[in-house]
């Protein structure tokens, strides 16, 4: 039987180790997809700095923010979660996190289904007795059964987006969410005015949807300079606030009410999962504003939030996390009918599939030497 290379990580700190495993048959309703570009999200890091909060199955495979080929299918495979059809060449995204579709919190509030209480994550189910197996997309390929596993989700891409494109989707949805959230709670206008705290992949991300959404000023609070506030810069962020440079909170608070001018500004969204950013991006805020945590959602550090300042602001205060199965596609479509509006791939840096690669592009995240590093198994996938 053919072979399929896995990059494994057997534990925090750990470095990376190709391995092979089987190559599996492709049932009825399932489908092999080979990976053409896959990112290292921040919950990657997270992972492999031992701040996940649950206990993982060491070894296993890292990554989910993938771009892909279908190149098996079987018959009964016909179409993807929105009804797009799927046939063997189709160019796919599949989120790493699936709702159920059964359980009580898909049936009563399928709003909040990204809370599912018994997720699939695609890959477990191989038949290995451990890991290494087809989990991730740190991999040359990634496997599908929606018989074993009913709530598995694929999302068709448009036929002529990049593959490193579409490995955007992911990320870009968990802002677009979070934006939706807060226009639900009458947080969020078109013309108001965005503050982003953070200019990782999601600060990023977050600037597009911010523009694409309606956001009249969008300032980003972050560092370095180089890559990442410069990217930010030609995302549409009207200004930026270097925190290397101003290392104080209320240095930092002081410029940005600064250049939003007036009382602060109508939204502050955290995106950089740093423990302190909470109060500092309060004082942000005008009174009677909205803030959107996405950032904080391990226990990575203790959060000294100085609450008394929610009640005295009168604040809208939301927390974000990941998506829901209907979010994925407003991800896909924003991509599509924006991919000339940003300069989506320069967001990315490109890292071979092999140990050295994976090791460097998880270092380089690490120490924000890049913005979005993006593992590729197959070059030739992504030219």
């Amino acid at each position: 039987m053919a072979q399929v290379r896995v990059a494994t990580f057997a534990g925090p700190g750990a470095p990376p180790v190709i391995r092979t495993v089987p190559r599996p048959a492709v049932p009825k309703n399932a489908a092999l997809i080979q990976v053409g570009a896959c990112g290292v999200c921040g919950t990657d890091l997270h992972i492999l700095k031992g701040h996940w909060p649950k206990p993982l199955p060491w070894p296993f495979t890292l990554g989910h923010e993938i771009g892909g080929i279908i190149v098996e299918k079987g018959p009964e495979l016909r179409e993807d979660f929105m009804g797009k059809p799927l046939a063997v060449g189709s160019r796919v995204m599949i989120p790493p996190l699936m709702p159920c579709g059964r359980c009580h919190y898909c049936v009563h509030y399928p709003e909040s289904a990204n809370k599912c209480l018994t997720p699939v994550y695609y890959g477990r189910y191989l038949g290995f007795e451990k890991p290494p197996h087809l989990w991730g997309g740190w991999a040359e390929y990634v496997y599908v059964d929606l018989d074993l596993l009913p709530g598995t989700k694929i999302y068709k891409l448009p036929d002529d987006m990049p593959l490193r494109l579409g490995a955007l989707a992911e990320p870009l949805t968990s802002c677009i969410r979070a934006f939706n959230r807060a226009v639900r709670a009458g947080g969020f206008r078109w013309g108001d005015t965005v503050v982003i705290q953070g200019s990782g992949p999601i600060g990023i991300l977050a600037i597009a949807a911010a523009r694409e959404m309606g956001a009249g000023r969008v300032i980003c609070v972050g560092a370095p300079e180089t890559p990442r506030l410069e990217l930010a810069r030609r995302f549409g962020a009207e200004a930026t606030v270097d925190i290397e440079a101003l290392p104080t909170p209320e240095a930092r608070i002081a410029r940005v009410r600064e250049i939003v001018g007036g009382f602060g500004a109508d939204l502050v969204m955290d995106c950089s999962g740093h423990p302190s950013a909470g109060p500092e991006g309060i004082e942000f805020l005008r009174d009677g504003g909205t803030y959107v945590e996405m950032g904080q959602f391990t226990d990575a550090g203790s959060i000294q939030t100085n609450w008394h300042r929610i009640c005295a602001k009168d604040l809208t205060v939301l927390g974000s996390w990941a998506f829901t199965a209907n979010d994925l596609a407003l991800g896909v479509a924003m991509l599509d009918r924006a991919r000339d509006r940003f300069p989506w791939l320069a967001m990315q840096t490109l890292y071979p599939f092999d140990e050295d690669g994976i090791a460097r592009a998880v270092a380089d995240a690490m120490a924000m030497r890049t913005v979005k590093s993006t593992i590729v198994p197959w070059p030739e996938l992504v030219q």
